[in-house]
């Protein structure tokens, strides 16, 4: 009897190993930006920065990060080394935690014109100087480690090892703050706790996972990128500006970290938190459907149906108060609808990438993702930076006993109904990308035929030679 190969029957089969060390790394970076929600927190509650001060770092610092997102995608595109084009910047993901433990371990004996200069420059050395080329190079990696069959498993069903981090680390990071973060010292602690583990862990696939395919069909991909083709690219592809735009909106709604302030204010009970964030395991198994509803219904349709769902989810919350039921439904609907848009951005990236090589343009992985980068960190940092500002403006102090009711107003719509309206405008502009899905199926077959036609050619010329 002939042993079957799962390879053979599935395409899209991945190994047990290649799924958890591929994944190691976006565990390790997804930690960190879970970590960026309780920034706002940690200034006004341990440092005593006003809000309104940490909104201005955060701003001026998102100047930097988008000159550094304009050059992370040109230096990774134009990288040639044995280990590939983009495995070697892996190793980034170490000075990453470095500077977020340091972020967190602001020494209590500056003075506040040196506290602000510290959490600005640790907070720049993570948004726009680490982060921007390993989020860069994520696209670039994937596209030569795996094939596309692969692909699409690993950015789904693998999503939910992303996920199972993130339930673990907003279930326990919340009890963590009670018990160790009760001042500076314990916050450097806390950072660290996280910091070593996470170090290790981000580094597993740059050892384990090398870059394997070759997947230009032009001689012209070898070439060095230049800025004119850049500005081409950005000119052309409007399907990479609808995902921009989305990604702005959706890390504008992820990153303001209102979460904490909810909890300790409305629902009197931060270690609450946890609790409801646990609810999340509930929508773990639907990552395991979505291959077969990308393959029917296609990535962008699927990222619309969640974001209607999660903007169920944001209008219970308004509802919720300190309910732990109400906040746990909430919870399950805003994090199930979330997951595609978390998990399988890139799918989207690699079909702009072969929409470029169709029009004849360059494929440029790695320069659209520093775009979307790039709008993803401008979302968070409005995101961030609008919290402490509406905070400010509704006369937020910091102390439960003078907070106004306008202040705890502003908390729960920021919770709820802002989130809501904004998630309902992304799947609105999302209807905008089904004009590329309709077109894929023949991008496809194009490039398929200028790969063989590119084979052909070099397997002649080595013939003559």
């Amino acid at each position: 009897m002939v042993k079957k190969n799962k390879k053979t029957e599935n395409p899209g089969h991945v190994s047990q190993r290649d799924m958890w060390l591929w994944q190691s790394r976006d565990v390790s970076r997804s930690v960190v930006i879970l970590f960026a929600g309780f920034i706002m927190l940690y200034c006004t509650d341990t440092l005593k920065m006003s809000a309104a001060i940490v909104s201005v770092i955060m701003v001026v610092s998102k100047v930097c990060d988008g000159v550094a997102n304009a050059f992370a995608g040109w230096i990774v595109d134009n990288t040639q080394t044995k280990w590939g084009k983009a495995r070697p910047y892996e190793v980034l993901i170490i000075g990453l935690w470095i500077s977020n433990w340091l972020l967190f371990s602001t020494p209590a004996s500056f003075s506040m014109t040196a506290k602000i200069i510290w959490v600005f420059i640790m907070y720049t050395l993570v948004n726009a100087v680490f982060y921007p080329i390993l989020y860069a190079s994520n696209t670039v990696y994937i596209a030569r480690a795996f094939k596309k069959d692969q692909i699409a498993t690993i950015q789904s069903i693998g999503g939910i090892i992303i996920m199972l981090a993130a339930v673990i680390f907003n279930i326990a990071f919340p009890m963590m703050i009670k018990v160790v973060a009760n001042d500076g010292a314990g916050w450097s602690k806390l950072a660290a706790i996280w910091a070593v583990p996470m170090m290790i862990i981000g580094v597993l696939r740059m050892i384990f996972i090398p870059e394997k395919y070759d997947i230009e069909t032009t001689a012209k991909e070898k070439e060095k990128l230049n800025w004119k083709e850049v500005w081409g690219v950005l000119k052309k592809n409007r399907f990479l500006w609808i995902l921009g735009f989305c990604g702005f909106l959706f890390n504008f709604v992820t990153s303001m970290g209102v979460q904490a302030y909810y909890f300790k204010y409305i629902a009197h009970n931060v270690g609450m938190m946890g609790i409801v964030s646990a609810a999340n395991i509930i929508s773990l198994p639907l990552v395991f459907l979505f291959p077969r509803w990308i393959k029917k219904f296609s990535t962008s349709k699927l990222m619309v149906v969640g974001f209607v769902i999660s903007a169920l989810g944001y209008l219970v919350n308004f509802v919720a108060g300190a309910n732990v039921l109400l906040l746990m439904i909430a919870q399950v609907l805003v994090g199930a609808g979330n997951v595609p848009f978390s998990m399988l951005p890139v799918l989207l990236v690699l079909e702009c990438a072969d929409f470029n090589e169709y029009k004849g343009l360059r494929r440029m992985e790695g320069t659209m993702t520093s775009f979307t980068n790039l709008t993803n960190m401008i979302g968070a940092a409005f995101g961030s930076a609008g919290l402490g500002v509406f905070l400010s403006m509704a006369g937020y102090t910091g102390s439960t006993a003078t907070n106004s009711s306008a202040s705890l107003m502003v908390i729960r719509l920021l919770f709820s109904l802002v989130p809501m309206v904004l998630y309902l405008l992304v799947a609105f502009s999302l209807m905008g990308y089904n004009k590329l899905d309709k077109q894929m199926p023949t991008i496809r077959e194009g490039l398929k035929a200028q790969k063989e036609e590119l084979d052909a050619a070099n397997v002649m010329k080595s013939e003559e030679e």
